[in-house]
């Protein structure tokens, strides 16, 4: 459990990013930006939206989804998607990495220097490198027992 003087400077953190990025300050936006600064970490619309809705608020789903679209589109996050049906919002912005392990759903930072891209192929006529990701998917291995 946060101390009062925890969250009134996380709220403050959260409210001094939207301004930052052009974002005027509304109650969604602040709770919503409290969850996902809270840590560092990689959460779902649905897993922000179940957090709220603990914590007693009254939201839409669409809300949180908008919020986050907004957030994404202004740089405040990343928007990291690992399949056609999963998407996760990673309040780390710097440049890094991910494993995705399709058995738990869990996404799991990567360091870039961990990761050596060599060469990258020749990129279509009038076109530049805006982003580079790489989702490496991962699966849990299976015990395999020999029986006699």
């Amino acid at each position: 459990m946060k101390t009062m003087e925890e969250v009134l400077r996380l709220k403050s953190t959260v409210e001094q990013k939207l301004k930052m990025h052009d974002l005027q300050s509304t109650r969604a936006r602040i709770r919503i930006g409290m969850i996902l600064f809270a840590n560092p970490q990689h959460l779902s619309a649905g897993e922000i939206y179940e957090q709220l809705t603990k914590q007693g608020h009254e939201i839409s789903k669409a809300t949180v989804y908008n919020t986050l679209n907004v957030f994404a589109k202004r740089g405040m996050i990343h928007a990291v998607d690992v399949d056609p049906e999963r998407m996760f919002y990673d309040s780390t912005i710097s440049p890094h990495h991910h494993f995705y392990n399709i058995d738990t759903g869990q996404l799991t930072d990567i360091p870039v220097e961990d990761l050596c891209i060599e060469e990258i192929p020749r990129l279509p006529d009038n076109t530049e490198i805006e982003d580079l990701q790489v989702i490496i998917k991962v699966k849990n291995k299976t015990s395999t027992t020999t029986s006699f």
